[in-house]
C-alpha cells in the first residue's frame, strides 16, 4: 500500500507540473481586440504559476513524508518487539540482543538473552548443576572455557574472550535448537578469576551479566573428592585408560569410588581453613554483581532451588535432569583410608561438624 501511495503521489506532481505548462501557454496566447492585455495576462501567469509551486511543493513533501514513514514504522516495530520486554525497568540492562558474525539468529533475534557466569571450585556439584542448567532448553552454558591457558594470559585476553563468548559466536554441544535466553559460561576460582577479580567484576557489571555463586559448604568430602579425582587423573581407571572427572554410568562410579585416598593429617586443617578462606573472599569480591548464592547440599535437598535459579535467570520453569552419575555415595568413614586418624584431628575443632556429614545425607 506503501508503494501504491508513492505513485499516485508522483502522477500527482506530473500532472500538476502539466496543468501548469497548459495554463501558461493558453495565457501567453491570449489576444485582444484592441491590444495585449499585459496586466491581466502577467497577474494571470503569476497565480498560475504560484499555483503550480504550490501543487509541485505539496507533491515532494508527501513523497517525503510517506518514505520517512515507512522507515519510521519499521524502526518502531522492531523497537517494539526487541527493545520493551516484559520486565521491570531495572532489570532491562540485564536483557540482550546479541548478532553473532558467524550465524544468524533469525527468528530468535528478539529473543532477549541474559548473560551469565556460574563461579564455582572443583569438585563442588559445578559439572552436575551446568548440566542440569543444560537440560533447559532456552539455557547455554559452555563449560570451563578458561581452563585453556592462552585464554587467561593476561586480562585483555581474558575479557576479549568474554567478548567473544557473549556476541554468541562460541559453539559448543551447548548449543541449542530453541531460542537462547540464557548463555555463559563455568568458572572456576583457580581459572584467572580471582587474580583479575577487579576488572572482571567491572565488566560483568558493564556487560550486564548475572551471576551465580556455587560452594559446598562440607569441605571435607569436597577435599576426598579432589584427592581421589587427581588419583584418577594419574592413573586412569576406567576401561580405555581414561580419565573422567565425571561419569554417566553406575558402573564407572563404582570403579571410581573404589579408591580410598590416605589423607594427609598436617595439611589437612590447613586446607579445609584455605577452601573456605576462598569461599568467603570470593562472596566479599563478587557481591556487588547481580549474583545468587548456591551451596551444593541445598540444591540436592531443596526441590525449589532450581526453580529459583531458572526464575532467577529469567526462564520457564521447567524440571531439570542431568546424566550424571554421583562417584561418592558412601559415609565418610568408609570413603577414607585413615578415617579414625582423620575424625580424631578434627574432634574439637570448628570442622567437626564435618564428620557426621548431616548437610550432606537425605
Amino acid at each position: 500500500m506503501v508503494r501504491y501511495g508513492v505513485v499516485s503521489s508522483s502522477h500527482l506532481l506530473l500532472r500538476s507540473l502539466i496543468i501548469a505548462f497548459s495554463f501558461l501557454q493558453s495565457a501567453y496566447s491570449l489576444k485582444s481586440s484592441k491590444g495585449p492585455v499585459f496586466p491581466l495576462r502577467s497577474t494571470l501567469v503569476f497565480f498560475i504559476a504560484l499555483f503550480g509551486f504550490y501543487v509541485c511543493y505539496f507533491s515532494i513533501d508527501q513523497l517525503t513524508f510517506e518514505n520517512e514513514e515507512k522507515v519510521t514504522s519499521e524502526e518502531e516495530q522492531t523497537k517494539n518487539i526487541c527493545r520493551k520486554p516484559a520486565v521491570p525497568h531495572e532489570q532491562r540492562r540485564y536483557l540482550h540482543f546479541p548478532k553473532p558474525m558467524t550465524y544468524d539468529r533469525g527468528e530468535c533475534a528478539c529473543t532477549p538473552v541474559r548473560f551469565l557466569v556460574i563461579v564455582s571450585m572443583q569438585r563442588s556439584g559445578s559439572g552436575w548443576f551446568e548440566t542440569l542448567l543444560n537440560s533447559h532448553p532456552n539455557v547455554s552454558s559452555n563449560g570451563e572455557i578458561f581452563s585453556v591457558q592462552e585464554r587467561r594470559e593476561n586480562i585483555s585476553t581474558i575479557l576479549r574472550t568474554l567478548d567473544k563468548l557473549y556476541s554468541m559466536d562460541w559453539l559448543t554441544s551447548a548449543a541449542k535448537n530453541e531460542c537462547t535466553a540464557a548463555f555463559g559460561l563455568k568458572w572456576m576460582l583457580n581459572q584467572g578469576l580471582m587474580e583479575h577479580h577487579q576488572d572482571i567484576v567491572d565488566y560483568l557489571n558493564r556487560k550486564g551479566a548475572m551471576v551465580i555463586l556455587l560452594f559446598r559448604r562440607n569441605t571435607l568430602r569436597r577435599l576426598i573428592s579432589v584427592l581421589a579425582n587427581n588419583y584418577d587423573r594419574r592413573t586412569k581407571q576406567l576401561n580405555g585408560g581414561i580419565h573422567k572427572s565425571h561419569v554417566h554410568s553406575k558402573e564407572e562410579a563404582e570403579i571410581l569410588a573404589q579408591f580410598k585416598p590416605k589423607m594427609d593429617l598436617s595439611t589437612l586443617i590447613p586446607s579445609i581453613r584455605s577452601a573456605e578462606h576462598s569461599m568467603r573472599t570470593c562472596l566479599s569480591r563478587f557481591r556487588k554483581t547481580r549474583h545468587m548464592t548456591l551451596y551444593y547440599e541445598d540444591v540436592i535437598h531443596d526441590k525449589n532451588v532450581l526453580s529459583r535459579v531458572q526464575e532467577f535467570l529469567g526462564v520457564p520453569v521447567m524440571k531439570l535432569s542431568s546424566k550424571h552419575v554421583k562417584i561418592h555415595t558412601s559415609p565418610l568413614p568408609d570413603l577414607v583410608d585413615n578415617w579414625e586418624d582423620v575424625s580424631e584431628m578434627l574432634n574439637g575443632t570448628k570442622y567437626a561438624r564435618f564428620l557426621d556429614d548431616a548437610d550432606y545425607v537425605k
